[in-house]
């Protein structure tokens, strides 16, 4: 930590973890092909999760220009849509676009969150920048140099969510979604080390959202649009290190009273696991079948494993007991009236009683009127959830990141289910080989749910061999999901 003297005013040395997200973005070769392959079936999910949440209509109307009439010809466009706007907005409707449905990846560890988060702003301005490339003779960016700048993103957020918990303080994991997307979208504009380094210090000087929206008693749908929201700042840091040439702040992290470790952080500097490469891409856990928070993901695997069981005597349960991480109890063990969507995706019991009824989990059974059938709180009411001590263990295990859970339904009359038990879901890295036809599949039918047959065909055909969509220029990409 800086020992830089409060009543000096000569500027210190950059904070070094501003320093080494510069060094990483500018000078890292990425070299996985594991990483790229895994980048590109994110780009997909991420789309195909944005088609899936144009069913609803809370979501779209966030997703045109500020106010009307605030469109750009010719500037970034909005999959799904027929929206063509500046960047610094498109990026908050394609960021609000992947996340409102919380079905994209996670990444889970002191801290939580969502990487491709970031294709908000890197979607955006790569659509923005090749669009203009191809009008002025230059060079547009291609689909191969998205899913490296996603990889970074991916690399930073994660990196810093391993050890880092920003949620103990109270601050939302977004914040980590504005830092990465700052970095590599300022990187893509043609910032150098310094301006990136300009901009992240602005990034932290921001400071970060409060994590009321996601907790009872206030749990809201600003969750769904804060990652938008963090992406929308990103590109506006980016723009303005680059294009305008503001002054950075070298201590932002460091400085004594005014900077981020001692007003946010208790006063301790960030801690690291590893350097910087490409782990986080290659780890990343897919939602592949259910839109539920994740460290419910194989709760409601083991729920959907005792539908048989369970279904025809649901009048008969006396009590549930559902074993999760520490985690999972902190965020998703919730009591009590649940009022609306966000607080019902964010219930572990919510999404543990569903799939025993019906079978199934699906975006609109957190709609108020799958909600308003009376089987699901009265199984809510009968449900006990604890923490199980290896399952935290596991989560925590770099070798494993593991997010397990178990469940065991006991009868009136004594008998009981078997206790099923989930170590990690299907879209866990130890499970690829399995996943990974589900998420095309999930792609496919996303894509088919929204767009015309025409260019579901297109998107098919360019997606169907990585070497030919890796090739494609953006812009061209990007053309394929408007309307």
């Amino acid at each position: 930590m800086s020992a830089h003297d409060i009543r000096s005013a000569v500027r210190p040395d950059p904070d070094q973890p501003l320093v080494d997200i510069a060094d990483y973005v500018v000078d890292y070769q990425i070299d996985s092909k594991e990483a790229y392959d895994t980048a590109r079936y994110m780009l997909l999910d991420s789309l195909g999760t944005a088609m899936l949440a144009m069913k609803f209509p809370e979501c779209v109307k966030h997703l045109g220009p500020l106010v009307p009439g605030a469109t750009l010809p010719g500037g970034a466009r909005v999959p799904g849509t027929s929206h063509e706007l500046d960047p610094v907005q498109a990026a908050f409707a394609i960021g609000t676009q992947i996340r409102w449905l919380d079905f994209n990846d996670t990444w889970l560890a002191a801290e939580w969150g969502h990487p491709s988060d970031n294709l908000g702003s890197i979607l955006a301005v790569a659509d923005y920048l090749s669009r203009k490339a191809e009008r002025e003779g230059g060079q547009p960016l291609t689909v191969r140099d998205v899913l490296g700048y996603a990889i970074k993103a991916h690399e930073i957020q994660g990196c810093y969510a391993l050890l880092n918990s920003f949620n103990r303080v109270g601050q939302d994991h977004v914040i980590l979604v504005r830092l990465a997307s700052t970095a590599v979208t300022t990187a893509m504009l043609g910032g150098d080390k310094e301006q990136i380094t300009t901009a992240v210090s602005h990034s932290w000087i921001d400071n970060g959202a409060l994590r009321t929206y996601r907790h009872a008693p206030n749990t809201g749908a600003r969750k769904s649009w804060a990652a938008g929201d963090a992406c929308r700042r990103a590109v506006t840091h980016a723009i303005n290190a680059v294009y305008r040439g503001v002054a950075g702040y070298p201590s932002a992290l460091s400085a004594k009273t005014w900077g981020f470790y001692d007003v946010a952080f208790n006063g301790k500097p960030f801690e690291f696991e590893r350097p910087f490469g490409s782990y986080v891409m290659e780890n990343v856990l897919f939602k592949i079948s259910y839109p539920a928070e994740f460290h419910a993901q194989t709760a409601v695997e083991c729920a959907m494993q005792l539908h048989d069981t369970v279904a025809d005597r649901i009048d008969q349960v006396e009590r549930i007991v559902i074993e999760t991480q520490e985690a999972g109890c902190r965020i998703i063990d919730k009591t009590g009236p649940l009022a609306n969507y966000a607080d019902r995706d964010h219930c572990i019991q919510y999404m543990v009683a569903v799939p025993l009824i019906f079978g199934r989990l699906v975006a609109s059974d957190y709609n108020d009127d799958i909600a308003s059938d009376p089987r699901i709180d009265a199984l809510r009411d009968k449900m006990t959830v604890i923490e199980n001590p290896q399952f935290t263990r596991d989560y925590f295990d770099p070798a494993k990141r593991y997010i397990g859970n178990s469940v065991q339904v006991f009868f009136k009359d004594g008998s009981s289910t078997e206790k099923v038990s989930i170590d990690y879901p299907i879209g866990h890295r130890k499970r690829r080989a399995e996943g990974i036809p589900v998420l095309l599949r999930k792609f496919e039918a996303a894509m088919r749910g929204h767009l015309p047959a025409h260019k579901v065909r297109a998107i098919l055909t360019a997606t169907g061999n990585p070497e030919t969509l890796d090739a494609m220029p953006l812009q061209q990409f990007m053309a394929l999901f408007t309307l």
